[in-house]
């Protein structure tokens, strides 16, 4: 018995040693950087590149996050559906008490009802942030910082005080010449490391004009975005005009 407690007391020194080691070589302390025109210019680079423009006139957007969750937005109303397993929810985000939940297309009321809904918030603002992240870098409590990397790179440092479901997160997006995003890097509380990097790559450009990625890495994973379409109504994306009348 002694022998075996002896063994299991290495692997447990081995494992935390590992995981220290592992901590302080990957962790990145978040850095500091310059606020003002100089981080402002930065972003209308980068809001240029993805055509914020388009973006603002886009008003219904449907993809697919990693094949498992399926969302359809109308944007112009704020208006969201979301499907996950047997689950169907209709968010009505400025109005929450006319939001609906199904499961196995019966309707939820009650306790159950509300555990839908905040479960398809969540899963909204996570997921949707995946897709258009670079277009929420001036909303209100934002912050900006243009950041230089020791290899002279011109970083935007992008920091959100309020908002979704985790506030305090910061993100560090690295660009290409044109001030098109290639990765970012962040400190957010749901990843225990700091700098974790991930890729925003296979832009497109969709049919209203806007550019959206298709695909993000992420170590060793990668995040299907299911190839997003956009249009200026329901229609455009091939769904009936009236899918969310219900809870209009």
């Amino acid at each position: 018995m002694k022998t075996f407690l002896r063994i299991l007391l290495v692997i447990a020194l081995i494992i935390v040693t590992g995981f220290a080691a592992f901590y302080f070589t990957m962790n990145k302390p978040l850095p500091q950087g310059e606020s003002g025109e100089v981080a402002d210019a930065l972003t209308e680079k980068m809001l240029n590149a993805v055509n914020i423009t388009a973006w603002d006139s886009t008003n219904v957007v449907t993809w697919t996050f990693k094949g498992v969750h399926a969302y359809l937005w109308d944007k112009q109303n704020n208006l969201v559906e979301v499907k996950w397993d047997d689950k169907r929810v209709l968010l009505n985000l400025n109005e929450w008490e006319k939001s609906k939940a199904y499961e196995k297309e019966s309707e939820h009321i009650g306790d159950k009802r509300g555990e839908l809904l905040g479960t398809a918030y969540a899963y909204f603002c996570n997921d949707s942030f995946w897709l258009i992240a670079p277009f929420k870098v001036k909303e209100a409590g934002v912050t900006r910082q243009l950041v230089t990397t020791e290899t002279g790179e011109k970083t935007l440092l992008i920091s959100y005080s309020t908002g979704g479901v985790t506030p305090g997160d910061s993100y560090q997006w690295f660009l290409d010449e044109n001030g098109l995003p290639t990765h970012y890097r962040m400190w957010v509380s749901i990843i225990p490391i700091g700098g974790v990097e991930a890729t925003w790559e296979a832009w497109e450009t969709k049919a209203t004009g806007v550019k959206l990625p298709n695909i993000h890495k992420l170590g060793p994973l990668t995040l299907d975005m299911g190839e997003p379409k956009v249009g200026k109504a329901l229609t455009d994306v091939g769904v009936s005009e009236d899918l969310f009348t219900e809870i209009m």
